[in-house]
């Protein structure tokens, strides 16, 4: 003979907010631990000090500013002197959005909900995209601020202010795209490290190696496309055919046309999220 309990269980009545609203929690989730919000206090030191290290040459040159009427680091090649510090945010922090996932194998909870792979992917590469924009804005912002309450001689830089927002968040979204895709393919946080650290390492060291050598072996059209083998480069090579901005290059190497430079830019966007996704696809299969 059976019988029935009532155990309390009660239907769901209220509002139900829908896939649009899971996703954009998943990515504010992502996005707070990108910074070790809601987390342990060590979680907090290596994104605020790299922060911090970002923000310092902005004071710098607004002091610049206001004792000798000088600008300091251009707006537009802010990200490329500062590359250094902003790969190794990327490295550090990309491990932190996918890894964990990967590692307890939570990703089939998060799709047994109304969110698909691409939702998730998306909502992962809006939260790093957004950390990255922030890493690199925060400090143009804060110079361009200072430019105008300085107020030196001339008209202020707005458009090359302008400018470099735009390809900033160009940048931040192609290093997110290739951070997350690099870090997600280990559910290991320290590989994942290595991995992406290692990509901007080899596409650093390759760029003067090969610049130098087809220079100096008068290909100087093959040359210029070495710069855009690293990131940084890339987009600034983007910005400077669509701004009119000077070169940042290694002494001031030229940049191929504009057309070449965002061609490969898309080329790069695009494999990164189709290498994403299939990763992902690929995770959720099992």
């Amino acid at each position: 003979m059976s019988e029935i309990y009532d155990i309390g269980y009660r239907h769901y009545d209220g509002v139900r907010l829908g896939r649009w609203h899971s996703t954009r929690a998943l990515a504010v989730h992502s996005l707070r631990g990108i910074f070790g919000l809601g987390r342990p206090a060590r979680s907090k030191i290596v994104p605020f000090s790299l922060a911090a290290i970002m923000i310092l040459p902005a004071v710098v040159g607004i002091a610049m500013m206001a004792l000798i009427n000088q600008r300091g680091i251009a707006y537009s090649g802010y990200a490329v002197v500062m590359q250094a510090v902003v790969a190794i945010f990327l490295a550090a922090q990309s491990p932190t959005v996918v890894a964990p996932d990967l590692r307890y194998r939570v990703l089939p909870l998060y799709l047994s909900r109304p969110v698909s792979i691409i939702e998730y992917v998306g909502a992962k590469v809006v939260a790093m995209t957004v950390a990255v924009f922030a890493l690199i804005a925060v400090p143009i912002t804060l110079m361009y601020l200072g430019e105008l309450v300085v107020d030196m001689a001339g008209p202020p830089a707005t458009g090359e202010y302008l400018g470099a927002m735009a390809m900033a968040l160009v940048l931040a979204l192609l290093l997110a795209v290739f951070g997350l895709a690099l870090a997600s393919f280990t559910p290991r946080r320290g590989l994942g490290v290595a991995s992406v650290i290692t990509v901007y390492l080899l596409s650093s060291a390759a760029v003067p190696i090969l610049y130098g050598t087809l220079y100096s072996s008068g290909n100087e059209v093959a040359a210029s496309y070495a710069w855009l083998v690293n990131p940084f480069w890339l987009v600034d090579s983007v910005q400077s055919a669509l701004f009119g901005t000077p070169p940042h290059s290694i002494e001031d190497g030229a940049y191929p046309g504009g057309v070449a430079s965002v061609a490969v830019l898309l080329v790069l966007l695009i494999a990164g999220l189709f290498a994403l996704a299939l990763r992902y696809r690929k995770a959720a299969a099992r």
